[in-house]
C-alpha cells in the first residue's frame, strides 16, 4: 500500500470528510478566507548596508507575497499555482534518451565500485538513467541538467554509498552548484547512506549541506518520486541554496531552488531532518512518510529532528498528504535567530503520530519582548492536521509534548485539527500559542485525553490578536 493511501485513510478516521474531493475543497476556501481577514505585515524596508553583503551570497527579503490558495483537481489531488508549468517542464525529461547503467559495466552486487559506470551512463546529461534491479555501490552521483536516474523500484534497486565515502558525501547531488542545474528527476530507488562505514560514537553529519541522501542546491524543476532514503548523515532530501545564509533576520541566500516536487519518498534514520528546505522558493512536497530519526547529527539529547522542517529563508512551501512518526517535530517550520524564517506555508493533511511537537511553527531568538520582533515570521495556512499521541524523547532531553507550538509566527490560521493524548501525556499542554504569537486563528479545534491537564490550550500574555474556535461551539 502506497503512502499515499495510508495516511489518507489514517486522517480520513479522524476526519470522515477528507476522504471527499468537494469537502476538502470547501474546507481550504474556509482556511482560506479566515487568513485573507488578517492584516498584512509589514514590509522590511531596504538599506544602504544591502550593497555591502552581495559578495557574501545573500540578499534582502523582497518578497511579502502570499501565494493563491492551492486547487484540488477531480481525483483529489492538490495542485499549487506553478503545477502546470512543472508539468510542462518535466514533459522534457520523459524524452531524454534511454541508457542502463549495466551497459555501462554496473554490476548491482553490493560489491562493485560503480561510481565510474554511472558517470558514463549519466554523462554530460539529456539521458534517462534506468538503473536495474540489484544493490549498486558508488561513492556518491552528480546529475547534470537534463538527468533522470529511475529505479525499477524501492524494493529492487538500491544504490550503496560505498565505505570509503567521506562523511561530507551527499548520496545523490545536482553537478554544478555555482552555475546550478534544472530538470532533474530521481525515482524509484533506494538510497543507502551506509551510516554503519562510520564509527557508532561520532555524529554523522560533516557541516554546512553535506551528509545527505539527496541534495538539491542551485536547481529549478525536480521531480523526487517514490524514494526511499536509509540513515543519512544529515537529511534525507535537502532542498536549498548552494549555502546557508546567517547574516541576520531579512535576509535570504542567493542561489536557491525553485520549482521542486518530492512525492512519496519515505526517509528512516535521518542524522537531522527527513525532508528540509532552506532559502528556496515553490517547492511542493507530497505523500511522504519521515519516521525514527537518529539524531546523530546533533550531540546526544540536543537533537532537532524533525520530519519535515521548513527552514530558513524558504517561501511558497505546500505540504499535502504526509506523515511523520518519532520525530522530534513532525513539521518544523522556523528559522535561526541570524536568519529570515520560512513564510507562506500551505499544509494541507498531515498526521503526526508519536511525535514530541507535532506541529512547531517558530522563529528562534525572536520569540521574547527583550528580542527584537522577526521580520519575516509570518503566512501558515493549514487544513486538517492531526496530532496523535505527543510523547516524550531522548532526542530532545529538555522539551515536553505538544500538540502544536505557534511562537512568533504572525498571519496563522489553522482550520480542522484533531490531537489526542498519549497514555502518559494526559495532563499536558496540547496547544500553547506563546511569546510574540500575532493574528492566529485556530477553526474547529478537538482535543481529545487531556483528562487531567489543568490547561490543555494555553495563550501566553505576550501574543495578540488570538481567536480560538473548538469544534461544536
Amino acid at each position: 500500500m502506497s503512502h499515499s493511501t495510508v495516511t489518507q485513510e489514517l486522517l480520513t478516521k479522524k476526519f470522515p470528510v477528507y476522504i471527499d474531493k468537494e469537502q476538502k475543497k470547501q474546507a481550504i476556501q474556509e482556511t482560506e478566507k479566515l487568513f485573507r481577514s488578517l492584516n498584512s505585515v509589514p514590509k522590511r524596508k531596504k538599506r544602504w548596508q544591502d550593497l555591502l553583503y552581495l559578495p557574501l551570497l545573500t540578499k534582502p527579503k523582497t518578497d511579502y507575497t502570499v501565494s493563491p490558495p492551492i486547487t484540488v483537481d477531480k481525483t483529489g489531488l492538490v495542485h499549487p499555482y506553478w503545477k502546470g508549468l512543472f508539468t510542462q517542464a518535466m514533459k522534457e525529461v520523459a524524452e531524454l534518451e534511454q541508457v542502463s547503467v549495466t551497459d555501462f559495466g554496473a554490476v548491482g552486487d553490493g560489491q562493485t565500485d560503480c561510481t565510474e559506470a554511472f558517470r558514463e551512463a549519466i554523462g554530460k546529461g539529456r539521458r534517462r538513467v534506468f538503473v536495474p534491479a540489484g544493490v549498486y555501490r558508488t561513492r556518491g552521483l552528480k546529475l547534470p541538467s537534463y538527468t533522470a536516474l529511475i529505479g525499477a523500484g524501492t524494493v529492487e534497486t538500491v544504490l550503496l554509498l560505498a565505505d570509503e565515502a567521506p562523511k561530507k558525501e551527499r548520496l545523490i547531488t545536482n553537478q554544478d552548484y555555482w552555475k546550478g542545474n534544472h530538470h532533474i528527476e530521481i525515482a524509484h530507488l533506494t538510497l543507502n547512506w551506509n551510516v554503519e562505514r562510520l564509527s557508532k560514537e561520532e555524529r554523522t553529519s560533516a557541516g554546512g549541506t553535506a551528509s545527505s541522501g539527496i541534495t538539491l542546491a542551485h536547481v529549478q524543476f525536480a521531480w523526487v518520486k517514490q524514494v526511499k532514503i536509509i540513515n543519512p548523515g544529515l537529511h534525507g532530501v535537502d532542498v536549498t541554496s548552494i549555502r546557508y545564509n546567517y547574516f541576520g533576520d531579512g535576509r535570504r541566500s542567493v542561489l536557491g531552488s525553485r520549482f521542486v516536487w518530492v512525492d512519496e519518498v519515505e526517509v528512516t534514520g535521518f542524522g537531522d531532518d527527513g525532508i528540509t528546505t532552506h532559502h528556496s522558493d515553490d517547492l511542493l512536497i507530497t505523500n511522504s512518510y519521515l519516521h525514527h530519526p537518529s539524531g546523530r547529527a546533533h550531540k546526544k539529547g540536543f537533537s532537532n529532528s524533525n520530519g519535515i522542517e521548513v527552514d530558513d529563508g524558504s517561501q511558497h512551501v505546500v505540504l499535502a498528504n504526509n506523515r511523520t512518526a518519532f520525530c522530534f517535530g513532525g513539521i518544523e517550520i522556523k528559522a535561526h535567530e541570524t536568519s529570515s524564517a520560512a513564510s507562506d506555508t500551505q499544509i494541507i493533511g498531515h498526521y503526526s503520530y508519536h511525535d514530541n511537537r507535532s506541529y512547531n511553527f517558530r522563529h528562534i531568538g525572536h520569540h521574547q519582548l527583550e528580542d527584537t520582533q522577526s521580520q519575516s515570521a509570518y503566512g501558515i495556512r493549514a487544513t486538517y492536521l492531526v496530532a496523535d499521541s505527543p510523547q516524550y524523547t531522548n532526542l530532545y532531553l529538555k522539551s515536553t509534548p505538544r500538540a502544536l507550538v505557534v511562537s512568533a509566527y504572525q498571519r496563522v490560521v489553522i482550520h480542522s485539527f484533531f490531537a489526542q493524548a498519549g497514555q502518559d501525556e494526559q495532563d499536558s499542554i496540547a496547544i500553547s500559542l506563546q511569546y510574540r504569537a500575532n493574528q492566529v486563528k485556530l477553526r474547529e479545534i478537538k482535543l481529545e485525553g487531556y483528562t487531567r491537564s489543568k490547561k490543555a490550550l494555553r495563550v501566553s500574555e505576550t501574543t495578540r490578536d488570538i481567536s480560538i474556535v473548538e469544534e461544536n461551539e
